[in-house]
């Protein structure tokens, strides 16, 4: 397979799971608004804050972090934000025109009409005035699109990039999420074990979609006990554990090597990612500091991802290789 061809598959996939997630954390935020109206302003800072692009926010849209419709029309709509939903669509589809060949007659439709669809300019008015059913809506197509994925395309090796593509994306977003709520978040001794630090442990489950699978292994709701289950459980498809697995898993596959090999620096990388979070358990986490956990976890990943560049997509890196890794 081409390079060219299998950095757009790569990155039309991830985009498109960024999207997604964009759209589920600010339904997951809508709903707690309505159980929390009091502190409306307050639950919208995150939200920028997990995307890690809050400067541009600001340079944006000076003093509107907790203004609700200042933060939606930045997050989905505005074309210079690299990631925001309607930017994502578009660079997934511009990927998906480049490489039509490869995809199914099903996926480009909906992909592009999609886009197409979140472009018009009916699209803003829906999402301001009926943003509940708005972002469900940009759920669901995310979703079918995946659906079709799995459905129309031969699983080779172009729907093994794309897997990984989507699963390093969802890992990334499933640490953001937890990493910022877990510090806005942080225990307050009146709030403990009340209903209202149970709501908002209970969005964190949420924005991962992890509510209900938390509640089948778990009684209670507690931060230490989340922050594992998203971490660390090994079957929920959203914890960052289960999507390094599935990632090297199809990577092993685009190379042919078996597992528990690395043949390349790519697989170096995500095996040794994937090794140290089997070994590890939240009550190390915790020890050494979750936020600093996560901090170097996003960074890691983000290290595979350039390893994945490299080995695949003839991309130079950012920075030098150390030879240990060569």
């Amino acid at each position: 397979m081409l390079s060219r061809v299998a950095n757009s598959i790569y990155w039309m996939c991830r985009y498109i799971e960024r999207a997604e997630n964009v759209a589920r954390f600010i339904s997951v935020n809508l709903n707690l608004l309505l159980d929390m109206p009091s502190e409306q302003g307050k639950h919208w800072e995150p939200l920028v804050m997990i995307t890690g692009d809050q400067a541009l926010f600001d340079k944006k849209c000076p003093d509107c972090i907790h203004d609700q419709e200042a933060v939606i029309r930045f997050l989905t709509f505005e074309r210079e934000y690299p990631n925001s939903i309607l930017s994502c669509l578009a660079t997934a589809r511009e990927n998906g025109r480049s490489i039509r060949e490869i995809n199914s007659s099903e996926m480009w439709e909906h992909l592009n009409n999609f886009y197409l669809e979140l472009a018009d300019g009916s699209s803003l008015t829906m999402a301001l005035q009926d943003p509940h059913r708005f972002f469900k809506i940009i759920q669901m197509r995310s979703h079918l699109f995946t659906g079709l994925m799995d459905s129309t395309m031969s699983h080779g090796e172009a729907w093994n990039f794309a897997r990984i593509g989507m699963m390093m994306e969802r890992a990334d977003k499933t640490s953001r999420i937890l990493d910022v709520k877990y510090f806005m978040l942080l225990p307050q001794a009146d709030l403990v074990n009340t209903p209202i630090d149970n709501i908002q442990w209970t969005a964190v489950l949420k924005s991962a979609s992890a509510f209900e699978m938390y509640r089948k292994t778990h009684h209670h709701i507690t931060p230490r006990k989340v922050a594992g289950f998203l971490i660390f459980d090994s079957q929920f498809p959203r914890s960052i554990r289960h999507c390094i697995a599935k990632a090297q898993i199809c990577l092993h596959r685009i190379n042919g090597s078996p597992p528990g090999s690395a043949n390349n620096l790519a697989e170096k990388r995500l095996g040794r990612l994937k090794a140290d979070i089997e070994y590890t358990d939240i009550d190390e986490v915790v020890d050494h500091g979750l936020h600093e956990y996560l901090d170097g976890l996003q960074t890691r990943l983000n290290e595979v991802d350039g390893a994945i560049g490299t080995t695949f997509f003839n991309l130079k890196p950012l920075i030098e290789t150390s030879s240990s890794e060569q």
